[in-house]
């Protein structure tokens, strides 16, 4: 390292169950930080008496991050916050990095007095929430106005946190990314998938958990008027609707065209044959099974909405559908399983869009880059010119302001404007 710089000191506080969605972001931005520059400790705040090690350090020990438990039973573990204030003295930690309400007010209270700085990334919100999450969560948004710094990982999430006076000057925009090494080296196929698809069955698969917001049971009541009887339905995951979702299956007549196979820790080997991924989901941040279906090469079908958009372009790189319509999905699957070519075309375009704009190497390069800005790391020359630039974009309404004034000001400026780059400001996500 030039100067022999000491490398910034990251500490990620993660939650003690199973890893989904959030835990495999932590544990992909761990192994793709440049190690030399920066030093990951994958932390958990254990709330399960009795609980073991967690899944998120088991995980990161086999990738060789180092780990670290916290004990913090109830809401709010005042014992917890002492534990990783010590941490963060012991091992000079220069970054807490959290994510979801609990981390951050735990994060918030233990950083204080210590020279650590405290970055949060909202993943999303939930939907329909109880009055207890939605006071959680409030206070969440709260505790944003401490942080040293904010990173959504989605333009959706972004645009609403920038509404937030006391959150705006903290905001940096990091899309989401995923580890394209884990796809591409995942084997493809397994016993079970390769029996049916010896047997001549077409594979519509979704990945993630069976609850409300999910809308599997959209999917079933697609799925069961799907004029071709040699597909197959393939659900990976688990959650309180799975009994319900069953029920509904057998209420349906889909008998053996459906499978529930629970969660599956070699849910890519399964992702890498299906013919087609379905997420007919409410509500995302922006979808970790949709990238993972992208790189993959496996077409895509997905609900219409902020998150998905993101990655979906409509007839290009996957299919939309309106939330919630059952005929819609029941269209968009019946053409891909019909057109193979329209099928292969969407999945090769998605292929190279997720390459170029979401892996997890291109998300871990503006990180450090913030972490190092955080810690006072930035420096001047060479190495400061190297690192990435990390947005700090406008909202959505702010860009649409600054392209109206720039199409009115174009009127005026006849030939010269229609041949010039637009000029209404960064566009989302670009440094600016």
């Amino acid at each position: 390292m030039s100067g022999g710089e000491a490398p910034v000191r990251v500490l990620q506080l993660g939650g003690p169950m199973a890893v989904l969605g959030a835990e495999r972001w932590i544990l992909a931005l761990g192994r793709h930080l440049d190690a030399a520059r920066c030093e990951t400790v994958i932390g958990v705040l254990q709330d399960l008496p009795g609980g073991g090690e967690p899944p998120l350090c088991a995980q990161a020990a086999r990738l060789g991050l180092p780990t670290a438990v916290f004990e913090a039973p109830g809401r709010l573990s005042l014992a917890a916050v002492a534990q990783i204030r010590d941490f963060v003295r012991r091992e000079r930690i220069d970054i807490v990095h959290t994510h979801f309400y609990k981390t951050d007010l735990i994060g918030a209270l233990a950083v204080r007095g210590t020279n650590a700085k405290l970055l949060t990334t909202p993943h999303g919100w939930s939907q329909n929430a109880g009055v207890a999450l939605q006071v959680y969560e409030g206070l969440d948004r709260l505790i944003f106005g401490v942080c040293d710094a904010v990173a959504p990982l989605s333009d959706d999430l972004y645009d609403g946190l920038a509404r937030l006076p006391w959150v705006r000057p903290r905001l940096h925009m990091i899309r989401n990314g995923v580890d394209l090494h884990e796809v591409e080296t995942a084997a493809a196929g397994a016993p079970e998938i390769d029996a049916w698809r010896a047997q001549g069955r077409r594979i519509v698969g979704y990945i993630g958990q069976l609850i409300g917001r999910k809308r599997i049971d959209v999917l079933l009541r697609a799925f069961a008027g799907l004029a071709a009887p040699d597909a197959m339905l393939v659900l990976i995951g688990d959650g309180d609707q799975r009994p319900a979702l069953e029920t509904l299956a057998g209420e349906l007549g889909l008998g053996d065209r459906v499978r529930f196979a629970g969660f599956r820790d070699d849910r890519l080997s399964w992702l890498k044959r299906f013919d087609a991924f379905v997420l007919p989901s409410a509500l995302e941040g922006i979808p970790r099974c949709l990238m993972e279906s992208m790189a993959a090469g496996v077409p895509i079908v997905s609900s219409d909405i902020p998150g998905s958009r993101d990655l979906v372009e409509h007839e290009r790189t996957g299919l939309l559908f309106p939330l919630d319509d059952v005929n819609a999905l029941q269209a968009a699957l019946a053409r891909l399983l019909a057109e193979p070519a329209v099928a292969g075309a969407l999945a090769g375009a998605a292929q190279e869009k997720v390459h170029r704009e979401f892996s997890a190497a291109r998300m871990a390069d503006e990180y450090l880059a913030l972490y190092r800005r955080l810690a006072g790391r930035c420096g001047s020359g060479r190495q400061a010119a190297s690192e990435p630039a990390v947005s700090k974009r406008p909202t959505s309404e702010q860009a649409l302001s600054k392209r109206a004034a720039s199409e009115q000001g174009g009127s005026r400026q006849g030939a010269r404007s229609a041949s010039a780059p637009d000029a209404s400001g960064p566009s989302r996500g670009a440094p600016t």
